[in-house]
């Protein structure tokens, strides 16, 4: 199959030529703004398939919207009329077509001309209004708020935020590439009117605001943040592409003596915390036990042996691990615990604690195995 993307360096596009490409899916005629425009009409006689996703979304003056949005597509189809090729088409437009402002006009006027040219010539035509999109490779300033917002907050820049109660609704471009495929194999999903992207997410701009922020203290406090519902998901994976690329690393708060070393890792309020431990030849870390808190330990270098001993008893059960050979020793409750570094280098063991430690109640209890 050969596919005609439009605008194919845009946000929407440059995906959707990324998972084709890595999919190996069709062979991809990629036009955008520095494309010879003859090259268009060449493509435009062979694509088996359009996706026309070129647009304007924040141009210098309001008579680019109706040139970028409705000029484009009328030229495309006249090339598509001219060839008398009958390619199913995607039209991206926008919720804001609904709207009675230059943008909104100039996506309707898109959307009118598309279903027209259906009409005249029985096209299959795929018209989507798309809610705020945001993911990887939105642009500041220009797509989506969430852009903006993940852009300044990853730099230590302040964001304003008018309205925080303003309703916003969301579309993850995952969501959009993954429907956008689906209309390659006509399987598209549709309203009766327009097609849709069956996933959105309605919520507010201060919620928007308040987890974008979250993200960025996760560095410091260690929480992993709350993926639970897909929004936070999909927000969480738009921000980190927005990391600047120097930033990409964080140092941890290593507490280090001269048994070795202990530092916290990563922290959950519903899922524990993981940490990892260093012990030097010879050091025995542990001795204690717990009431409710179970840890698991996996050692990933070096040689040592787990010991427990159950508490008022004074049979001894040993372990004996390696990094050699991944295994998980379980900690249960009401056993006094140890491990000894028993090689020659140091010893490196990742714990995880089914709670995060907090000091005022440790539930930990020294005692000797």
């Amino acid at each position: 199959m050969k596919i005609l993307i439009t605008g194919s360096k845009g946000f929407v596009g440059s995906n959707l030529v990324a998972d084709l490409k890595a999919n190996q899916i069709g062979e991809i005629f990629e036009y955008d703004r520095e494309t010879p425009f003859e090259n268009l009409e060449n493509w435009a006689k062979e694509a088996d398939f359009v996706f026309h996703l070129a647009g304007v979304n924040r141009p210098e003056n309001e008579e680019e919207f109706m040139t970028g949005n409705f000029g484009l597509t009328s030229d495309l189809l006249g090339l598509l009329k001219k060839h008398n090729n009958k390619a199913p088409i995607v039209i991206s437009s926008s919720i804001q077509a609904a709207l009675d402002n230059p943008y909104g006009k100039s996506k309707k006027a898109g959307e009118d001309l598309m279903f027209q040219y259906s009409k005249e010539t029985g096209t299959k035509v795929y018209v989507y209004r798309f809610a705020n999109l945001f993911g990887k490779w939105s642009r500041p300033n220009y797509n989506t708020v969430v852009a903006t917002f993940c852009h300044r907050v990853s730099r230590n820049e302040e964001i304003q935020v008018n309205d925080p109660e303003a309703p916003i609704e969301l579309t993850y471009i995952d969501d959009v590439i993954a429907e956008l495929k689906l209309a390659l194999k006509d399987e598209a999903h549709f309203d009766g009117v327009f097609n849709v992207v069956p996933v959105t997410y309605k919520t507010t701009v201060g919620q928007i605001a308040y987890l974008i922020k979250s993200f960025k203290s996760s560095r410091e406090n260690l929480y992993v943040p709350n993926q639970e519902d897909g929004l936070s998901k999909k927000l969480y994976a738009t921000y980190l592409s927005f990391l600047p690329e120097n930033e990409f690393s964080y140092k941890l708060d290593m507490k280090s003596d001269d048994r070795g070393s202990f530092t916290e890792f990563l922290k959950s309020p519903e899922r524990g915390q993981v940490s990892i431990n260093v012990a030097h030849p010879g050091i025995t870390k542990g001795q204690h036990w717990h009431h409710s808190k179970n840890e698991k330990f996996l050692v990933v270098q070096g040689t040592g042996m787990i010991r427990f001993r159950k508490y008022g008893e004074d049979k001894v059960i040993e372990y004996p691990v390696t990094g050699e050979v991944l295994e998980v020793v379980d900690i249960p409750t009401g056993y006094t615990h140890s491990i000894v570094n028993t090689g020659d280098v140091d010893m490196v063991t990742v714990m995880w604690a089914n709670e995060v430690f907090e000091s005022e109640n440790p539930d930990t209890y020294y005692e000797e195995v």
